[in-house]
């Protein structure tokens, strides 16, 4: 079983969902504090972007599903100088509308899902589904639901990318204020073998401050 599974049952969706309702559409909101980390931020991703390009070379630059996107900041800054269409999924209202207004028309943007993860109903098929600062908000049986549903829309070598912070203690801390966990990194590991996937690459976020929770790259493919 997973470690500490007690602590992510806590997770209340109607608490987080209020949470976020008053956070300002900013990229400092969205990174509540620490907007002048995003830079760094998308310049690891894009370095694990390009070396999952170089080292899976049968990964596709079609389609992206941006999870959990909020204003758009990976997608405007990261995705779309990649993939030709890129979807985005945000339960925040007010979040997509400053997407929208953020990225403007831009004609690697596909479709808008207003939605939690937990009820996400997939469409397309995706090369590649980013996951970045919003599975600790899953409970651990949520996430492994959205990770099988995912499964059935990667295409047959597209990966799905997690972007996470790690508790350096083991287990999981629970943070009552936004109701979301942090995982260890081998709770992280006991979730995706539970969803059936396998880590193909991974990679330690760099250049961040060192109070802030260390953070880690995952690439992850079906077993089968």
């Amino acid at each position: 079983m997973i470690a500490d599974e007690s602590l992510d049952e806590k997770i209340n969706y109607e608490v987080a969902a209020n949470y976020w309702s008053k956070i300002p559409a900013t990229v400092d909101g969205m990174l509540v504090g620490f907007g002048y980390v995003t830079k760094t931020d998308i310049e690891g991703s894009e370095k694990f972007l390009k070396s999952l390009f170089k080292s899976e070379s049968s990964l596709n630059r079609e389609r992206a599903l941006d999870c959990g996107a909020g204003i758009g900041r990976i997608t405007k800054n990261l995705l779309v100088k990649f993939f030709n269409k890129v979807d985005l999924v945000e339960q925040d209202q007010k979040f997509i509308q400053e997407a929208e207004k953020s990225i403007g028309a831009h004609e690697n943007v596909g479709e808008f899902f207003n939605t939690g993860l937990q009820n996400l109903e997939l469409v397309h098929k995706y090369d590649v589904i980013w996951c970045q600062w919003v599975l600790g908000y899953l409970t651990d049986d949520d996430l492994i639901k959205f990770f099988k549903k995912c499964v059935g829309h990667l295409k047959s070598n597209g990966v799905i990318v997690v972007k996470e912070n790690l508790t350096s203690k083991g287990g999981v801390e629970l943070d009552e204020e936004d109701s979301s966990v942090t995982r260890s990194y081998s709770v992280m590991h006991d979730v995706f073998k539970a969803a059936d996937l396998k880590c193909v690459k991974e990679l330690k976020q760099n250049n961040f401050p060192k109070f802030l929770y260390p953070v880690m790259m995952f690439a992850l493919r079906p077993v089968t």
